[in-house]
């Protein structure tokens, strides 16, 4: 099977609505971050298609971890 199987399609190039979806995002979001440069697509026609291999490379490259050494204030005991 070819494709990406993460959206339940076995397609690479999606519309920019079901980028919206595949990112937990309005296509207007994802639309405007084509727009802007953050995301390439394909142009076929005059529709725009997303490549699941940029969106996932996307995602990576806007993941963050956060250390911090405090306690969690709900961890914290309440005296009595």
């Amino acid at each position: 099977m070819t494709g990406d199987s993460k959206t339940g399609s076995g397609k690479r190039l999606i519309s920019i609505k079901e980028a919206g979806d595949y990112l937990s995002r309005s296509p207007w979001t994802v639309a405007e971050m084509v727009r802007t440069g953050k995301l390439p697509y394909v142009r076929d026609g005059k529709r725009k298609l997303l490549d699941l291999r940029d969106l996932d490379a996307w995602i990576d490259g806007n993941k963050f971890i956060e250390h911090d050494t405090g306690t969690l204030p709900f961890l914290k005991k309440s005296a009595p």
